[in-house]
């Protein structure tokens, strides 16, 4: 068993273009690189999990979601990030599913498929959804990117996520070697 990060995706690493984003909208967020490299340094692994509800809601195709995905794989891996896997809904809000943040179905399969110890893994996000996410996978703890607003699980980006993550899991160790 391994420890993950789960990021989200729009408005966590990259600028949230809203539905149907093309290549052309594709920016990342100041800090998203650097943050993700320090946290795969201490041994993460790194998994970006979104809600894609454009593709239920017939905004999109499935297709055009992997285009998107892919050209953000291959931009995070040219500067030097590898993500271990992308897992994505494409469910509309009223489908029910359970794969839909903050439902835990995206969390139990890389549990399943990759090994993730979800107990000694953490979740990134933008919206409450994704703190609701961390707590219903019994992850480690789950925090909030916003420009704006503060709190105890708010982060102004992904390097300040990043130093959070890796004080508390050090607190964590600590004492339990106490």
């Amino acid at each position: 068993m391994a420890r993950f990060v789960f990021l989200d995706r729009d408005g966590t690493i990259i600028r949230d273009p809203g539905y149907g984003p093309t290549i052309a909208d594709y920016a990342l967020l100041p800090g998203a690189v650097e943050g993700m490299k320090a946290l795969a340094a201490a041994g993460f692994q790194l998994v970006i999990v979104t809600n894609q509800s454009g593709i239920g809601r017939g905004y999109f195709e499935e297709a055009f979601y992997q285009v998107f995905r892919d050209h953000v794989e291959r931009d995070l891996a040219r500067q030097g990030v590898t993500i271990a896997h992308t897992y994505h809904c494409p469910h509309a809000p009223e489908a029910g599913c359970r794969c839909r943040k903050p439902e835990p179905g995206l969390l139990l399969r890389a549990r399943d498929e990759l090994g993730a110890d979800l107990g000694t893994s953490w979740v990134i996000g933008d919206k409450p959804t994704d703190l609701e996410l961390a707590e219903r996978a019994a992850c480690a703890g789950g925090l909030r990117v916003s420009s704006s607003e503060r709190g105890p699980d708010v982060v102004r980006d992904l390097v300040e996520a990043a130093h959070v993550i890796l004080e508390r899991s050090r607190n964590t160790r600590e004492g339990s070697e106490a």
